[in-house]
């Protein structure tokens, strides 16, 4: 059988695909999961579970890591902090809703920051409620400017409402028109918030996505995220649409914890799911590798 007009034209871009280079992942782990202990504990115990690279969480014992006033040159101390004990920072949240009054500046300040810190990526996100998607376009839009200048790029994720999918996230990316603005996939909130299936979702959004926060999600026996491995989502389907972009991407372990179960009470407890989830990820990249 001969093949019809249509196949004709995509094979150019189904060629491009089979030839792009693999995907360079970073893995990382958020130092989220370990905001009740202090910052520095945090980056010990990331770095003695395996991790070279390291995702700035949002607070440390109930006070932030950094606030959203300070200058760039303590993002830049920070930064230097982790790169003494072999931590390279590759991502940093923005803290701050892109609908809020504050967002551009706020955003503004951020950017600089981590271009300071010599951080690639700024994650941010919104409620982007009802009547409220133009605001977050407009207001993505002015931060994208910022971003370009700066040589950070705006990573939003998955976060209800109009940033319910990966494919919500991809209409705001080709929206806003600006390659300083790309998705973070958060495989974990599309199933958690929407009960939609993020392997089918992920197909719709790929060539948009340059990093990922990765956490895992149970329906059952329990409504519950956790770490990934424990849950419901297949980590080889979900990263199978990227492993051929030819591109550095983070993976950033944001939640590591297991399900049913209380969470660590101990940094020692953290410790270990840290390097279970840096261990389980890995051998999710290596099993790729062989087929893809």
């Amino acid at each position: 059988m001969g093949l019809r007009r249509r196949d004709l034209l995509a094979l150019p871009a189904a060629l491009a695909a089979a030839q792009a280079a693999p995907t360079r992942f970073q893995l990382a782990c958020m130092t989220l999961p370990y905001s009740a202990f202090p910052l520095q504990r945090a980056l010990t115990g990331i770095r003695a579970a395996g991790y070279s690279y390291v995702a700035w969480g949002v607070q440390h014992e109930r006070r932030p890591l950094l606030d959203v006033g300070a200058a760039p040159g303590e993002a830049a101390a920070l930064s230097l902090r982790c790169r003494d004990l072999g931590l390279a920072p590759l991502m940093m949240f923005s803290t701050v809703n892109l609908e809020a009054a504050s967002a551009v500046d706020a955003h503004r300040r951020r950017l600089a920051q981590a271009s300071a810190a010599k951080i690639p990526f700024l994650l941010t996100f919104g409620k982007t409620g009802k009547g409220e998607y133009e605001l977050f376009v407009r207001n993505l839009r002015e931060i994208a400017a910022a971003a370009r200048d700066s040589g950070v790029t705006v990573v939003i994720k998955q976060h209800g409402g109009n940033t319910a999918t990966g494919n919500d996230c991809a209409r705001i990316v080709r929206e806003v028109g600006s390659s300083a603005v790309r998705i973070c996939y958060d495989a974990g909130n599309v199933l958690d918030y929407e009960n939609q299936d993020p392997i089918a979702d992920i197909d719709t959004c790929a060539s948009e996505i340059r990093a990922f926060a990765i956490k895992d999600h149970r329906n059952t026996p329990k409504d519950e995220d956790c770490g990934p491995g424990f849950g419901e989502i297949d980590h080889y389907k979900l990263l199978r649409p990227v492993m051929r972009t030819g591109l550095e991407m983070p993976l950033a372990c944001e939640n590591i914890f297991e399900p049913l179960v209380p969470r660590p009470v101990t940094a020692e407890g953290v410790d270990a799911l840290a390097r279970r989830a840096r261990e389980y990820m890995e051998t999710v990249i290596a099993g790729l590798r062989t087929v893809i």
